[in-house]
């Protein structure tokens, strides 16, 4: 393994995980809310009865009655267990449309804050206002995280390595910590590996340093413990990173890479899983 460099030359090898997309451009999911919001324009009475019906012939579109009262996808799912006992609002708008409108108007004024909208003017600046807090046009956000993982299981696989993903492993004193990638059987795994990419900043930033900190803690003398990390996000909690880098430099995980070194990770992996003649 390699010593640990400049805290400020890793710094500068992370990079965007996601593209720039377009605010203007449709996708599929501003196309569904286009076709709900049209149905919806279309009712004679956007009363309770009127709105349970739609729900009921709609069921896939209820999201949009959520983003009408300012309710995302997630706060939606989580109310609606709440109330119902279920996440799953096709069901309820199926079953008990009635219920779940006035449910959703007596809790949130559906009827008169859909009213409301339907018949106003946006202007220019309401765009950019819903725009700054709109999920719409990010459907690339989640694939960012993902990509480091993609990345590392294809390197497993191309190895020719038995691993396992997203799971926990078991270290010192059969104490077990997360990991990403862990290759050999988790209950003895030779090789544990953190995959860390962020284009946003927030508190899974801090969450990921922890649980690098505890892989570190468990590891066995005998388990190599890797972590890549990428992405802009980064750059914006530095204090954060440079724990990781100092458990690289204390030698209390043994690499860190970013997509760019990819290849010295591969040669890392492949060099200790034949000294440990797994391949």
């Amino acid at each position: 393994m390699s010593d640990a460099g400049d805290f400020d030359d890793y710094l500068k090898t992370l990079g965007r995980l996601t593209s720039h997309v377009d605010p203007t451009a449709s996708t599929p999911e501003a196309e569904r809310i286009t076709t709900a919001t049209g149905s919806l324009g279309e009712l004679l009475d956007t009363d309770v009865a009127g709105l349970a019906a739609w729900a009921r012939d709609h069921p896939a579109d209820v999201p949009v009655l959520g983003l009408a009262v300012g309710l995302s996808q997630e706060k939606l799912k989580n109310v609606l267990r709440d109330r119902f006992g279920t996440t799953g609002w096709h069901g309820v708008a199926r079953t008990q449309p009635v219920d779940l409108v006035t449910w959703l108007d007596t809790e949130f004024d559906l009827v008169r804050m859909l009213r409301t909208q339907l018949e106003r003017t946006y202007t220019f600046a309401d765009i950019l206002v819903a725009r700054a807090g709109s999920r719409v046009t990010a459907t690339r956000a989640g694939a960012s995280g993902r990509r480091i993982e993609d990345e590392i299981e294809s390197i497993a696989q191309d190895l020719g390595l038995d691993y396992t993903t997203r799971s926990r492993f078991t270290g010192r004193n059969g104490r077990t910590a997360p990991a990403d990638l862990i290759i050999g059987d988790p209950d003895t795994a030779d090789i544990v590996v953190a995959a860390k990419g962020f284009d946003s900043t927030g508190s899974k930033l801090t969450d990921a340093v922890r649980e690098i900190e505890e892989m570190a803690e468990v590891r066995l003398p005998r388990q190599l413990v890797l972590a890549v990390i990428d992405g802009i996000g980064w750059k914006s909690r530095q204090s954060d990173l440079r724990r990781i880098h100092q458990l690289w430099a204390d030698r209390q995980i043994d690499g860190m890479y970013t997509l760019v070194s990819l290849d010295r990770f591969r040669e890392d992996v492949r060099e200790f899983a034949t000294l440990r003649r797994l391949i």
